[in-house]
């Protein structure tokens, strides 16, 4: 597959790109419906967003560049471009929750309410961005003579932004239904944190272009990292829900 989409004026514009610039758009409009369904002001997800978009894009590629650090100091002038890909979700989610918390602190909202809200938008955003990954030849796994596999470079391999794809659009739906049924506020991201975090783990493990430290697998440890977080912070904002 061609990554460039098409020309406009001389400037390539780039699958990868328009398939990031859908899910951010498709998840801002889910996101909206439901905030007004929690009885939120009309615009309080387009304003969490001219923020938390951007800094989500710096934080994905902060992080990205950060665990390849050998190469980019080598080649600091690639560091900005990331048409090619390059984007980590992890660092996205951490830039993005932090605006949030800000966000919520200043605006006198709920954390736990807003980040139950944007959860199911979070992961299928992720869903739809994974076939920019296709687009670009990479994110894949290793050689596979199953009958999904796609090839690369004349080689047969897991197409693992597939594998992970679907997940995501399988928790997008659970965490959709699930939400008229929580048991306290933040249950929704804590699950979507967990449910992401398993998948993420295995599914790490068949990739061949994996960010490392050392001998370890970068996505494998934060997952790890933040399934445990997660556990915690979801027992602690369970036992407080009973207190009242």
């Amino acid at each position: 597959m061609n990554p460039i989409a098409f020309t406009i004026f001389g400037i390539e514009v780039a699958w990868y790109g328009i398939l990031i610039s859908m899910g951010i758009l498709f998840g801002i409009g889910i996101a909206t419906y439901r905030a007004k369904k929690e009885g939120l002001y009309n615009d309080v997800i387009i304003d969490l967003s001219l923020i938390a978009v951007p800094v989500a894009i710096v934080g994905a590629r902060a992080y990205y560049v950060i665990f390849s650090w050998d190469y980019y100091a080598k080649h600091p002038e690639q560091i900005l471009n990331i048409r090619q890909g390059g984007l980590a979700i992890h660092g996205a989610i951490i830039g993005g929750v932090l605006v949030g918390y800000l966000f919520s602190r200043y605006k006198k909202i709920k954390f736990w309410t807003l980040a139950d809200i944007c959860a199911p938008s979070i992961i299928l955003g992720q869903a739809i961005g994974r076939w920019g990954n296709y687009a670009n030849q990479e994110a894949h796994g290793g050689p596979t003579n199953l009958p999904w596999a796609i090839e690369v470079n004349g080689v047969r391999v897991h197409p693992t932004f597939l594998y992970e794809s679907i997940w995501n659009f399988i928790v997008f739906c659970f965490l959709s239904y699930y939400s008229g049924k929580k048991k306290y506020n933040g249950e929704i991201f804590i699950l979507y944190i967990i449910l992401y975090s398993v998948a993420r783990f295995f599914i790490e493990g068949l990739r061949t272009d994996s960010l490392m430290i050392g001998p370890l697998r970068v996505a494998q440890v934060i997952s790890i990292i933040s399934i445990i977080g997660a556990m915690i912070i979801g027992s602690i904002l369970r036992r407080k829900k009973r207190k009242y």
